[in-house]
């Protein structure tokens, strides 16, 4: 008995120890591996959240131009729930549904909006959003329609909820701004 006691002992160290020497070969760090007793929530808790934060969805995987001209990587998003709105300057329901992206923007402070506007000038692109007053958000000129492409959009108004993981879904709009709150509750898991 005592020797089958110590071949549990001696495999279950060796399956601790091999437990860990395949974590520190990922992406944990050597802290990981210097304390190789610490309880095994411990060492695995770290390593998703660093690898999430890693990995880019490819969806996310794009380069655009905002409309205030600096150059913007859809990788800065990864890791963050993410609501885009995919709009165009001379549609009527995206311009009805506005304030409520608007008002959104500023209660779900924990979600990035990113308007995505496409199918027109980017003149009048400027024009739809300073008539709107969404300025404060974060506007793509997707002329070529690129981002749209990306994410499967083929109409306006359409938004697309990406949630950390890299998980989406998408809403055809008008969206009221009880239903844009209800998916960015959903986004958010509340």
């Amino acid at each position: 008995m005592a020797t089958l006691a110590l071949l549990a002992a001696g495999c279950g160290g060796q399956g601790q120890n091999g437990a860990a020497s395949d974590t520190a070969s990922g992406s944990v760090t050597s802290t990981v591996t210097s304390a190789p007793t610490a309880s095994p929530s411990t060492p695995s808790t770290p390593a998703p959240t660093a690898s999430q934060e890693a990995l880019v969805p490819t969806a996310l995987e794009f380069s655009a131009r905002t409309l205030g001209g600096d150059s913007f990587e859809g990788a800065s998003l990864a890791g963050r729930p993410v609501a885009f709105w995919f709009w165009a300057p001379w549609c009527p329901k995206c311009l009805s549904e506005a304030p409520a992206v608007k008002a959104a923007a500023g209660k779900y402070g924990d979600v990035a909006f990113i308007g995505v506007a496409g199918l027109d000038t980017e003149a009048a692109m400027k024009e739809f959003v300073e008539r709107t007053g969404t300025g404060d958000l974060v506007h793509l000129a997707d002329d070529k329609g690129a981002v749209w492409t990306k994410l499967g959009v083929s109409e306006q108004s359409t938004f697309v909820f990406m949630k950390p993981d890299g998980s989406t879904e998408k809403a055809s709009g008008p969206l009221s701004q009880d239903k844009l709150d209800e998916h960015l509750r959903e986004l958010l898991g509340r």
